[in-house]
């Protein structure tokens, strides 16, 4: 009987296995791509350990003993445990991974600590991505992303959305601006000032206005600002984004009746990542719009 002091190895087992399934030595060593001689002596250390012959050796080839075939089976069932064990944990390995984008001036720190407070052990990444980086979901360098709406993506017919949380308007003006010591501005205020076409755009709102026609057009949003201080534009942000308040030189006033920012979180449609959900969840649970 066994007398190792060591457990069943599974390498034993299936070079059993090959053996029996090919009743000959010689072929099973060549599948295996080892030396006749040494998966000899391995069988002999299986068989050492159950303390039984589990083969016949025989002029042309092996065949299996009673006990043999008893174990075959129980013994083909042993790897085939071990191979899903393996492919089960790969799986949840692979799985358990995800990179989230976000955008300008949103802040996810909340969504993604609780994330990893649900699932300590997944590989969780963020990458933040600017106005630019419309392919970002598409080509898989993200697996989910928090942005604003309208989303800045190439395409977005392939997206599933989960709306987040509301933010309402505030106005951007340069200090000594005719509104900067407002209480609040009316949305119609602002669609009176036929000298103030827009440059922060939006599909849902227009939100940054160029106020002189030889002005050159801009892309960064330190240059827009930079044409707000200078008295030749004025802007409607989220009142979340707080990079104006940054600048002495700019005030900010509630905005009422310009329709709501939207933060949203969207994934590629039937995305199979079960981590995409989860996010969902810590990010429903967490974020919220911040106090104005």
């Amino acid at each position: 009987m066994n007398d190792l002091g060591q457990d069943l190895e599974l390498r034993l087992v299936r070079y059993f296995t090959v053996v029996a399934a090919h009743q000959h030595f010689g072929r099973a060593a060549a599948e295996l791509h080892v030396a006749q001689p040494a998966l000899s002596r391995q069988i002999r250390r299986l068989e050492e350990y159950l303390g039984t012959r589990l083969l016949d050796r025989t002029p042309r080839g092996a065949r299996l003993t009673p006990a043999g075939q008893t174990f075959l089976p129980r013994g083909q069932a042993l790897l085939r445990s071990a191979r899903q064990a393996e492919l089960a944990v790969r799986e949840q390995a692979e799985t358990e991974r995800i990179v989230i984008g976000y955008v300008e001036d949103l802040v996810i720190t909340a969504a993604v600590r609780e994330l990893r407070r649900r699932y300590p052990d997944a590989e969780i990444a963020t990458r933040h991505l600017s106005c630019h980086d419309v392919g970002a979901l598409s080509d898989k360098r993200v697996d989910a992303l928090i942005a604003r709406a309208p989303l800045p993506l190439a395409a977005v017919d392939d997206v599933f959305t989960t709306p987040l949380y509301e933010e309402p308007r505030i106005l951007v003006v340069p200090r000594g601006h005719p509104l900067a010591d407002r209480a609040s501005v009316a949305a119609e205020e602002l669609a009176g000032e036929e000298a103030a076409p827009c440059a922060f755009e939006s599909a849902d709102w227009t939100s940054y206005r160029i106020l002189g026609a030889d002005v050159p057009p801009v892309e960064s949003y330190e240059d827009k600002l930079e044409l707000v201080a200078r008295g030749e534009a004025i802007a409607v942000l989220p009142a979340g984004d707080r990079r104006s308040s940054l600048r002495p030189d700019l005030v900010t006033v509630p905005l009422e009746g310009a329709p709501p920012s939207q933060v949203v979180l969207v994934s590629r449609t039937d995305d199979p990542n079960p981590m995409i959900r989860n996010l969902r969840l810590a990010a429903e649970a967490v974020l919220t719009a911040p106090a104005t």
